[in-house]
């Protein structure tokens, strides 16, 4: 099912769960907005509106409002030393459409819950399988310690530098010339 609703003088086709950028509404985040100018109810027995279908909703919960990218107008007038320039960010809300409401029913003034993913179990390695990793593997399994944030073993140290290797000489600097004023003889 789905709907195309008007919102800031545009138009948006939406669904349960879109996510859509719409222009600033009224609401703090988390809060329910209904939507009323609703032109089209799409699904098995399409509806549409003249101009809206009565007694048709949209649904949906603020998750944020934002600001989009910075509008510079810059204006010039050459050789008239006038020129003016002007920012601008638009503002816009997030918005996750909920539900979509026909025959005059009501948006539940809290957002359903959203269902949550299931956490994966943790597996628990027991001391003779961690060795038997290490010894098949080359690598260590420890866990890094709490206390210092580093790993239990020490790192490898760093390969001594060539002694074939000459060193770079400094150059030596050339004295400064002494300042003369007046002509060159």
């Amino acid at each position: 099912m789905f709907a195309v609703i008007r919102a800031g003088g545009k138009q948006y086709r939406v669904a349960a769960e879109d996510i859509i950028r719409i222009d600033r509404v009224d609401g703090n985040p988390g809060e329910v907005v209904a939507f009323g100018e609703v032109l089209v109810v799409g699904g098995e027995q399409p509806q549409i509106g003249a101009p809206t279908v009565a007694g048709a909703t949209v649904a949906g919960e603020v998750l944020q409002h934002t600001r989009g990218d910075k509008v510079i107008a810059f204006k010039k007038r050459r050789r008239q030393n006038s020129r003016r320039k002007r920012g601008y960010r638009h503002e816009f809300s997030v918005i996750r459409i909920t539900e979509i409401l026909t025959d005059g029913a009501k948006p539940a003034s809290t957002p359903p819950a959203r269902p949550q993913r299931a956490a994966k179990p943790k597996v628990e390695v027991s001391g003779e399988e961690t060795a038997a990793t290490e010894a098949t593997t080359g690598k260590s399994t420890t866990k890094k310690s709490a206390k210092s944030g580093k790993s239990a073993k020490k790192p490898a140290k760093k390969p001594a530098k060539n002694p074939a290797k000459k060193p770079v000489k400094a150059r030596a600097k050339k004295p400064d010339k002494p300042a003369t004023k007046g002509k060159k003889k």
